[in-house]
């Protein structure tokens, strides 16, 4: 039987991705229309306006840049690199806001696919001609990270951290990546040393979280119970995680329902909060919780949320359904292999 999914961590090699078109020309309204439904999710949908723009004469650079946004999407990152080397080949030879914009991206599709030592030269390119860019540097920590060169990624996060030290999201962004790579102490030592700094504007969240990393969930309690009276999502995240964390489920689930009682619906939330139910052995609770999350519009989580409400369903003994909406599921992330082996189980059933 499958596991439950939360949400993985991705190397973040989309946070930084920088979205001005200047010195580009303007995009056409097809293009326009495109790139607003890309922002509904909506890749096969923008991909067809797209043709329809090149058709009508449309800016040919900004059709390939919004084309690879859309085949990122559809999570085809080859795909997504031919239409972003299409759009940086169509340079006038002078270097323009877009020409970054389009290196964010390719290096982004680069780092999906594998591809990491040709992203790692697109980060080098962008920092020769752009010292300040922290996005970059951060970014090419990553990839080398992948590219198992820890004291090139070391030296690329700690500059990070002397250009931004007050920037805590990004310190455990970083913290994060390492972890994932298996340097998990040593990203610590980062976090230690912001709490040892004893910066005075470093608020209860911030603080929280950091707690959070270092395993110390009492006082992670303690902050993000702080944090919380201040309303936001991710307070409520965390804060219902660490309880997690002490083994108090009961009292997370009360802590996700009360943010969802009082707010609009959010995706990760509802997710964590159906995690928290399948730990408590709550599975039609849990499965409620998927099921909520995927009802919000152009949510980022879908698949996360598709894959864990068939294990709902496969925990509920309801594998005629979870084989059904597992069929459904491949059609639409049919590279996830871990899918694939639940598929033959349920197969079986």
């Amino acid at each position: 039987m499958a596991g439950i999914r939360k949400k993985t961590l991705v190397m973040s090699v989309c946070a930084a991705l920088m979205v001005t078109l200047a010195g580009c020309g303007r995009a056409g309204e097809r293009t326009q229309g495109a790139m607003q439904l890309i922002q509904n999710l909506d890749y096969q949908g923008a991909l067809e306006q797209l043709a329809l723009a090149e058709e009508n004469g449309e800016n040919t650079r900004l059709v390939n840049r919004a084309r690879g946004i859309a085949y990122m999407g559809l999570t085809d990152y080859e795909q997504a690199a031919v239409f972003f080397e299409e759009a940086l080949a169509g340079s006038s030879g002078l270097v323009q806001n877009v020409d970054y914009d389009l290196n964010y991206y390719l290096a982004a599709a680069y780092t999906k696919n594998g591809r990491f030592q040709e992203a790692e030269e697109i980060y080098d390119a962008v920092l020769a001609l752009r010292s300040g860019e922290k996005d970059a540097y951060f970014l090419r920590g990553n990839v080398r990270m992948a590219l198992d060169d820890y004291e090139g990624a070391k030296a690329d996060f700690e500059k990070v951290i002397s250009m931004d030290p007050k920037n805590y999201d990004r310190l455990i962004e970083i913290f994060e990546v390492m972890d994932y790579f298996g340097h998990g102490e040593e990203g610590r030592e980062y976090l230690r040393a912001a709490l040892d700094a004893g910066d005075t504007g470093m608020d209860q969240y911030a603080r929280g979280r950091i707690h959070y990393y270092l395993g110390d969930y009492q006082s992670a309690c303690l902050a993000l119970e702080e944090a919380r009276e201040k309303g936001g999502v991710e307070s409520y995240l965390y804060l219902g995680r660490a309880y997690e964390a002490t083994g108090d489920y009961n009292y997370a689930a009360n802590v996700y329902n009360s943010y969802l009682e009082k707010n609009e619906g959010n995706a990760e939330l509802y997710n964590q909060l159906g995690l928290c139910e399948m730990t408590r052995g709550e599975y039609r609770n849990a499965l409620g919780a998927f099921q909520a999350g995927m009802q919000l519009e152009n949510t980022t989580m879908m698949q996360t949320l598709s894959f864990n409400e068939i294990v709902a369903y496969e925990y509920l003994g309801e594998y005629m359904q979870a084989h059904v909406l597992m069929e459904n599921y491949l059609k639409n992330y049919p590279d996830d292999e871990q899918a694939k082996r639940e598929y033959k189980f349920l197969s079986t059933r």
